[in-house]
């Protein structure tokens, strides 16, 4: 099991957090330090769709309104930040939160 997020991020870390007291092994992955990787972006784009972004983000205002028109996937990539935290993978499946 891994958890993508950021090691400074509240809800990553309570996330975490909840995982061990349920009796898990969480890897935490912080997508700033270990970008992801193009296959497993594609993947959390077509299981979340937009839904991948976090828009409430301080990253997200302080994009322009072009880039905030990319593709999610190429959000992701320039801005890793952006994805909406946590996202939990286990055997090849995704899911966003406990």
């Amino acid at each position: 099991m891994r958890v993508l997020g950021l090691k400074n991020c509240d809800r990553t870390r309570a996330a975490m957090k909840a995982l061990k007291e349920q009796g898990h092994e969480p890897v935490l992955v912080d997508v700033r330090a270990v970008p992801l990787a193009a296959e497993e972006r594609a993947a959390i784009v077509a299981t979340f769709g937009d839904k991948a972004i976090n828009r409430s983000s301080t990253t997200w205002r302080g994009l322009s309104e072009d880039e905030k028109a990319r593709p999610v996937a190429g959000l992701l990539e320039g801005h890793p930040a952006l994805l909406k935290r946590p996202v939990i993978e286990e055997g090849g499946s995704y899911r966003q939160g406990l």
